[in-house]
């Protein structure tokens, strides 16, 4: 498969596992390091694995259940870099709404492509 066939099933791994509450398939997306980051709408700065961990571990004990709906979607790789950007659209048991994101991903050593970044911004109704 070429770079961005990987980088975009990488991408759907990371929803599949949201999607799915799989804290194990959200561990296996996820580079373990400390320049991961992440920010889930409304939240501060998540730096470093450990902490990224611990909100995915909360987020998955929560009561609340996630569809995704993935729209407007757009890639690019340059080398070992890679970026999605794309509309998150939710639905769960309190209705809908959209999700602007952005998910930077690096090839590992071993060639296989991780979530380093992760940054959702909640979309206002105009």
């Amino acid at each position: 498969m070429d770079d961005s066939t990987t980088v975009l099933a990488a991408n759907q791994a990371f929803y599949n596992a949201h999607e799915a509450r799989d804290l194990d398939a959200m561990t296996q997306v996820w580079e373990h390091s400390s320049r991961v980051a992440c920010i889930h709408p409304g939240w501060p700065i998540l730096r470093g694995w450990d902490n990224v961990m611990l909100s995915w571990e909360g987020i998955f004990r929560g009561s609340g259940r996630n569809q995704f709906i993935l729209t407007n979607e757009s890639h690019v790789v340059i080398g070992d870099a890679a970026w999605v950007h794309l509309d998150e659209n939710l639905v769960d048991t309190d209705g809908a709404g959209t999700i602007a994101a952005t998910n930077m991903f690096a090839r590992s050593p071993t060639g296989v492509w991780q979530l380093v970044a992760h940054h959702g911004s909640p979309v206002m109704n105009r």
